[in-house]
């Protein structure tokens, strides 16, 4: 007798999830926010954690929600202009949800977040350590990026990134992105409006990439290819991802009960343990090492440390303890680490012996180009 758990059986025993709501849901499509649908899905968590399940949102619509309230119709092009609309908008978005937790008696926590924050490691452990409390306390953490503060450069680009990098944070089994599409389909529903949708697949599956296209609207920054990306960044910690409309009815308890909604896309990965976590969750790198084949084999294939011998090319501007980017001759990234050497020192001593390290440089800090402590294969 086959006792397997199924994929969707699987999701209905995971005890944490990462619920991410996008822009137009939130907003009624950039018309104030929703009260009606946030009321719905506050509900539905509620329920949630009466079964159990720890919930954490990662909500988008600041931005949106300030556009509203400032009149704009298109969202703004500047940096200083989306973080006036994401201080305005911030207010009346968690007013939204504590007003509807509290009817439930309810805590939430709102919780803002830049690149930075999970870029430190201290900073990733204050942040993992305060939201493991909030679970224990029964609350609920409402995540956001902090565009108040954030620069092109630190910013996550999109809150499915970061719905991801939180799934990874917190160990969750369960990352769910509530979009306006209920999943991803075979072709792109608007223009082929029979197109089948996608039940299952895997996360890693890179032909996916071609049917997902660029996002449909000027609220949000993501489509459904970050979609994607976030599924892949989620399944690096082992947690499966579920994309499904959220404009469904009861859309969280009906996933919860296994039902064929939306599209589930499976992690077949072991979960990484938190350090690896960690630096398979950075999004900024600051450089690139493209290997050789010998250096990929023994990288991906035995987990060994990188030798600048196996080092083909380097670019980028960065110090010793920074985080590097290793792809192989396809630029597929294979690995990513915190690197013994800089850029200038790393040019210097690649496709060299680590013998010669000494008499290039004058000096060896390090025999490896990055150690595999501070390495992730990817």
């Amino acid at each position: 007798m086959n006792t397997e758990l199924s994929p969707r059986q699987k999701i209905s025993s995971a005890r944490r999830w990462v619920v991410k709501i996008g822009s137009a849901l939130l907003t009624n499509n950039g018309r104030g926010l929703d009260r009606a649908a946030i009321a719905g899905w506050v509900s539905q968590v509620v329920e949630l954690q009466t079964k159990g399940i720890e919930v954490v949102l990662v909500s988008s619509g600041a931005v949106a929600e300030g556009m509203s309230r400032l009149g704009w119709q298109q969202r703004p092009g500047t940096v200083h202009e989306l973080q006036a609309a994401a201080a305005i908008g911030q207010m009346g978005l968690i007013q939204a949800y504590e007003t509807q937790f509290q009817q439930y008696g309810k805590h939430t926590a709102q919780i803002l977040v830049d690149h930075d924050d999970l870029a430190s490691r201290q900073r990733y452990l204050n942040a993992r350590s305060t939201l493991n409390t909030l679970l224990a306390l029964d609350a609920v953490p409402i995540v956001n990026e902090n565009d108040t503060v954030a620069t092109d450069e630190i910013r996550f680009g999109d809150n499915d990134r970061l719905a991801a990098m939180v799934t990874n944070l917190l160990d969750a089994e369960l990352l769910v992105i509530l979009t306006d599409q209920a999943g991803l389909f075979e072709q792109d529903p608007r223009k082929h409006p029979d197109s089948p949708l996608i039940r299952l697949a895997d996360a890693e599956d890179r032909s996916l990439d071609d049917i997902a296209g660029g996002s449909s609207g000027g609220l949000g920054r993501g489509g459904m290819i970050t979609k994607l990306e976030a599924a892949r960044l989620a399944a690096r910690s082992g947690a499966n991802t579920l994309i499904a409309g959220g404009s469904i009815d009861n859309i969280l308890l009906k996933l919860q009960a296994g039902e064929d909604e939306g599209t589930l896309l499976v992690s077949k990965r072991e979960p990484l343990d938190a350090r690896k976590q960690w630096l398979a969750g950075h999004l900024q790198m600051r450089g690139q090492l493209v290997l050789d084949d010998g250096a990929v084999r023994v990288v991906r294939e035995q987990g060994k440390s990188l030798l600048p011998v196996g080092v083909k090319t380097v670019s980028g501007s960065f110090t010793r303890g920074e985080m590097v980017s290793c792809v192989d001759g396809n630029q597929q990234e294979v690995a990513r680490g915190l690197i013994n050497y800089s850029a200038v020192e790393s040019a210097k001593i690649i496709g060299k012996a680590s013998a010669e390290i000494g008499e290039i440089l004058g000096y060896c800090n390090d025999e490896e180009l990055i150690h595999r402590d501070n390495m992730v294969v990817l």
